[in-house]
């Protein structure tokens, strides 16, 4: 015996074409292109997701190797879109160029990874003690390396620097409401580390979302990546 959803409107007839409506727009959304053949299932959780053709080196006739197409029985691959990826679609649909350099969006991406590496690498042991007792040396190299992410880390956040992407001093206090400062270290943190839109951003900090607070948190954002890449 299956299960439906019937919506019943306040004259009392039953509205079973707009629940299948939305379930269509959300299996469209989420379906798997041909091109990545059908070992993908279709998951409507899954979120945004890009297509690429995955590469790797091959032996070539002048003993050398080159890049040829790797994906899995000669399909695409596909993952999971991050802000990054997003910011560049929604550019992209409305004409306009990505708001952010290739450059700075690996700088970004490099830090996420940086700092995920990082915040996970005590799972490995409990205790630096339990860490350094492995055999084989293999402890003490595992350590310098978190530490070497450590120092990474710190270095790029120097890099960020102290200052605020969007400030509220200049604004009379009757109408600032419940705005407050961006600074330019959470404007990077929300973005890279919580994988969150500009727009969130600005409502987060009580900010209106509109054309000139828009092009000011993404302008600020792309000077605080090109800072990190030491520009």
């Amino acid at each position: 015996m299956k299960d439906f959803v019937v919506i019943v409107s306040p004259n009392g007839a039953a509205r079973l074409e707009a629940e299948a409506v939305r379930l269509a727009e959300i299996k469209a959304r989420s379906a798997v292109p041909e091109i990545c053949g059908d070992a993908i299932p279709q998951a409507p959780a899954r979120g945004a997701f890009r297509v690429f053709e995955p590469q790797a080196l091959y032996p070539d006739a002048e003993g050398g190797f080159e890049a040829k197409p790797a994906g899995y029985r000669g399909h695409s691959a596909i993952q999971r879109a991050d802000v990054f990826d997003v910011m560049a679609a929604k550019a992209a649909r409305h004409n306009k160029p990505s708001p952010l350099s290739p450059g700075q969006v690996a700088i970004g991406r490099y830090y996420r990874d940086l700092v995920e590496r990082h915040a996970c690498a005590g799972l490995k042991c409990s205790s630096i003690e339990a860490v350094r007792s492995g055999s084989g040396g293999r402890g003490g190299d595992f350590m310098d390396a978190v530490l070497r992410d450590r120092e990474e880390i710190e270095h790029l956040r120097r890099r960020i620097g102290m200052g605020s992407a969007m400030v509220v001093r200049r604004i009379r206090p009757s109408k600032r409401g419940s705005r407050a400062s961006i600074s330019d270290r959470r404007l990077v943190d929300m973005v890279c580390l919580e994988d969150r839109a500009l727009s969130d951003v600005l409502k987060a900090h009580g900010w209106s979302v509109y054309g000139a607070t828009s092009q000011a948190v993404a302008k600020a954002l792309g000077q605080a990546l090109e800072r990190m890449r030491g520009g």
